[in-house]
């Protein structure tokens, strides 16, 4: 009696092809997974996922730093300017000297 034909077995062909897809599929992602990450997108994203940071420390002794050296800059113009001041006034004095008025002699008692 001669032996019925039996279709070729779809399931076993299906695992492993199924197989080799999923195994090409994983080889062709890690790479695109890898541009992906390393992209400015990517880096945007991660620092989103960390969250909001507070300012370090050292940032902050900076912002300290410069506070006081406007502040030493502010005192430093001042003094600038009072100089300026002394110097216009001894310049004028030094100009003309016809323009002074002189003391009268002094009187002898």
């Amino acid at each position: 009696m001669p032996q019925p034909l039996r279709a070729p077995c779809i399931h076993h062909r299906l695992d492993c092809m199924s197989i080799i897809a999923l195994i090409l599929l994983v080889a062709l992602l890690i790479p695109i997974m890898g541009i992906v990450v390393d992209s400015p997108i990517g880096r945007a994203l991660a620092r989103r996922l960390e969250g909001p940071q507070a300012s370090p420390p050292a940032v902050t002794e900076l912002a300290k730093k410069v506070e006081l050296l406007e502040a030493d800059v502010d005192d430093l113009m001042r003094s600038v300017q009072a100089l300026q001041d002394e110097n216009a006034f001894l310049q004028r004095l030094l100009e003309d000297p016809s323009q002074r008025p002189t003391l009268p002699p002094a009187k002898n008692p």
